[in-house]
């Protein structure tokens, strides 16, 4: 099998590892990766649509894997498939699941899929509605894709219109939800659109500092399974997996890719925070390592419409990860510092905001790289990647110190 993978970040390198792993691999390559996945996998640059349909038909290759959001977005998917090509993501119209969550919330309160209550807003009198009937503290965020940071949490009257006009000022609409108490985590249905199954639980660590403080990134870190979670697995799955992609098929929009849902378990029970239409980063870089079924064959399973079939496997083992971020992250931070890494961790190492130079890799992003270790146990696992993280370093590199030791589990 030829596999092409479209994206640049952490993500996509842990897409890659785990291709590679499967043994029907012949080649890959990632467009259009960057200079860390570039050490162990071929990169090409395709700045267009019709340079990656042209690439894709000139290499025969059989398989498309559409990493991140934007192109998704944007209408990939659907070019590739008008162009007879095999593709892992979901359609533009389906996408909708995420790149508007005023969509999302539509669809869920028309099936009564458990979710926060919620107001769409277009002016400030009804921002005011949402602060009366919602109350304190209240949730504000960005109706369209904003790279897992377009949430803003407001304790007070003006606090929210500030939020608002912070994201308004975005040129996108506003959603206010109520603030659900609980504890987060995040499961992926794979899908061929009829059938699906899920994967492990995993737990993000969004907030830039220890304890959950600070500003909300794309992601600080992540650990997988979370056993915690097991008990809410078979409400998940009847409660809000299945009817949702019943929805989308109801509304002619059948979901087929990777379907990411993230949840809030709740003292009533699970509810949605969101939907992604693709895997999580840096959940990825924890999920993934834990297949035991080869990706090719989930795939595959996509695809063909045969995910009834699969027979998904995952390690008993746990993978935590941390991510190294640049100072300044997540607002104006410093680009071209040296990265140095011991030659021995590389093989941990998953690259996102880096590139070369004559002094070898340098920081180019705001999450620069993630370092993912296994273990028997939580524990175990947390203590191999700390220990490891000790071999990793570029001045002004700044990462939490508390993944993996959340006490608020209920």
């Amino acid at each position: 099998m030829k596999v092409l993978i479209i994206g640049s970040g952490g993500r996509e390198h842990a897409l890659a590892r785990s291709f590679a792993q499967s043994g029907n691999i012949s080649e890959l390559y990632v467009a259009p990766g960057n200079a860390g996945i570039a050490l162990q996998f071929p990169c090409v640059e395709l700045s267009c649509t019709e340079q990656i349909i042209a690439f894709c038909q000139n290499r025969q290759i059989d398989l498309v894997f559409i990493g991140p959001e934007k192109p998704i977005s944007e209408g990939l998917s659907d070019a590739l498939r008008a162009a007879s090509l095999n593709v892992v993501a979901p359609s533009m119209a389906a996408a909708r699941l995420e790149t508007s969550k005023g969509f999302a919330k539509e669809l869920m309160l028309c099936h009564r899929i458990p979710t926060a209550k919620y107001y769409k807003l277009s002016k400030d009198d009804e921002l005011n509605q949402a602060c009366q009937e919602l109350g304190f503290p209240l949730v504000l965020k960005a109706d369209g894709l904003a790279a897992g940071k377009g949430v803003i949490i407001a304790s007070n009257p003006e606090e929210a219109s500030s939020a608002y006009l912070t994201l308004a000022n975005n040129g996108q609409g506003v959603i206010a939800e109520e603030y659900l108490t609980g504890w987060e985590v995040s499961l992926f249905a794979i899908t061929d659109g009829v059938s699906f199954q899920t994967t492990v639980f995993a737990q993000d660590h969004k907030q830039l500092c220890d304890h959950d403080k600070g500003p909300n990134t794309g992601g600080m870190g992540a650990y997988a399974p979370v056993p915690e979670a097991e008990p809410y697995r078979r409400e998940i799955e009847t409660r809000i997996v299945a009817p949702v992609l019943q929805a989308m098929r109801d509304i002619g929009c059948p979901y087929q890719g990777i379907l990411y849902i993230g949840l809030m378990i709740t003292k009533d029970g699970p509810k949605v925070v969101e939907f992604n239409c693709r895997w999580g980063d840096p959940e990825a870089q924890v999920v993934l390592p834990l297949l035991e079924t080869e990706l090719s064959e989930i795939c595959s399973a996509i695809v063909n419409c045969e995910v009834d079939k699969l027979k998904l496997r995952f390690k008993t083992t746990t993978a935590l990860a941390v991510v190294l971020a640049s100072a300044g992250y997540p607002f104006e931070y410093q680009q071209g510092t040296p990265i140095h890494i011991a030659n021995q961790v590389m093989d941990k190492v998953l690259f996102s905001g880096v590139a070369a130079s004559e002094k070898g890799l340098v920081t180019a992003g705001g999450r620069v790289l993630c370092l993912t270790c296994l273990g028997s146990t939580l524990a175990e696992a947390r203590e191999i990647a700390y220990q490891n993280l000790k071999l990793v370093h570029f001045e002004g590199h700044t990462y939490r110190k508390d993944i993996g030791l959340r006490t608020n589990l209920i």
